[in-house]
């Protein structure tokens, strides 16, 4: 409803003698003009900024965890093993020890009741955790894991350095917006780049040979899926400060996996904004020139020189509405500072249990009945 009233026209000439079909087709030519495009850039740009603040909560995290956790690894099912075993022994003592309060008869107290069922629950906790742990030692995954355990590292520096690279050219393309742009009410446009980063070279000089360039920004995509998958995977799904749904393996709840594809399509959708800030020069000209010497840039396209220049569609339709070119320029640092913290966090938190997520307080027993599926 709310597409179909952005593209239909306010002026509607008011002609009696105009049949259904005279009206249908004046409807299909605002679908053609300038203020239908306008309408669909507002529409897509509004879904962009809800992308946005995905792409902030989940995938800013998910560039600084995804790496560490591969290089850090998780801890030793075994080792877990035997820590689990001491904690059971030390709840089924302490339960013991509260027992025996009322071994004259006497009942126990309403404060004793409740410490034996917290306690009991606790228990029963630990022992789904020595069934999974128990599971896991024997499965043949886990021996898998541990003999990857060196291409885990591999990948993970890897990781690390790419999202190091694209947190740069972030960062030198959002400085350069606020050095050289025109100002919040133009949304930050710059009219050159004066200030280049490592990706805004690369992609204009791999797109004079095909295929390069679709290579690179598909790998670009595919990195940012798979790092928002990672953060949605290590923080759940939330709602502000409510978390309404957790991410586990053979657990997920219908609900979850929906919210889980419409996260990651919005971020899919605010990924073509990435990318300009990534590289503007590729996304605004590709590797047009002026005078087959000179890179055309901003500069050259206020020169009047649009006959030998000419951007993008993709560019125009980004920056058709400049309040939103400023959402995305203060999303950009927004985006650079979660990361930055998510390192830091990622850095100092230790590794990660070997099930992590897999047993919880609110886990029924009938759950472990699944084990054999996933582990073998």
């Amino acid at each position: 409803l709310f597409s179909y009233s952005a593209f239909v026209p306010l002026d509607i000439p008011n002609k009696k003698n105009s049949t259904e079909w005279e009206k249908v087709k004046l409807l299909f030519e605002a679908f053609g003009s300038s203020h239908g495009l306008t309408a669909l850039s507002f529409s897509i740009s509004s879904l962009t900024v809800i992308g946005m603040l995905a792409a902030i909560t989940y995938t800013a995290y998910g560039m600084s965890a995804l790496p560490l956790n591969l290089i850090k690894g998780t801890t030793s099912a075994a080792y877990e093993r035997l820590e689990n075993t001491e904690d059971i022994e030390e709840v089924e003592q302490r339960i013991l020890r509260i027992k025996s309060k009322c071994r004259d008869g006497r009942p126990l107290s309403s404060r004793d009741r409740r410490t034996v069922q917290q306690l009991e629950e606790r228990l029963r906790t630990l022992r789904r955790r020595e069934r999974h742990l128990e599971s896991i030692e024997k499965s043949w995954w886990a021996k898998f894991c541990e003999a990857i355990r060196p291409l885990k590292i591999v990948w993970g520096v890897f990781f690390i350095i790419v999202a190091l690279l694209f947190t740069v050219s972030l960062f030198l393309s959002n400085l350069d917006k606020a050095l050289h742009s025109a100002g919040f009410d133009s949304g930050f446009i710059i009219l050159g780049t004066n200030l280049t980063n490592p990706l805004n070279m690369l992609l204009p000089v791999l797109q004079t040979v095909f295929p390069l360039d679709y290579i690179l920004i598909t790998t670009i995509v595919m990195y940012f899926i798979f790092t928002s998958m990672a953060g949605i995977r290590n923080m759940g799904i939330w709602f502000f400060w409510i978390r309404l749904y957790k991410i586990r393996r053979g657990k997920t709840r219908p609900q979850a996996l929906l919210f889980l594809c419409m996260i990651l399509l919005l971020i899919v959708l605010h990924t073509s904004y990435m990318i300009y800030s990534l590289a503007p020069q590729y996304v605004m000209y590709g590797s047009q020139k002026y005078l087959v010497q000179v890179r055309c840039n901003m500069v050259l396209l206020f020169a009047f020189l649009l006959d030998q220049c000419i951007v993008t569609r993709t560019y125009l339709f980004l920056h058709k509405f400049w309040f939103f070119s400023a959402v995305y320029y203060f999303g950009n640092w927004a985006f650079i500072a979660v990361f930055l913290i998510g390192l830091v966090v990622s850095c100092c938190k230790g590794k990660k249990s070997v099930i992590e997520g897999e047993v919880d307080e609110d886990d029924s027993d009938l759950s472990d009945d699944e084990l054999s599926v996933y582990y073998r």
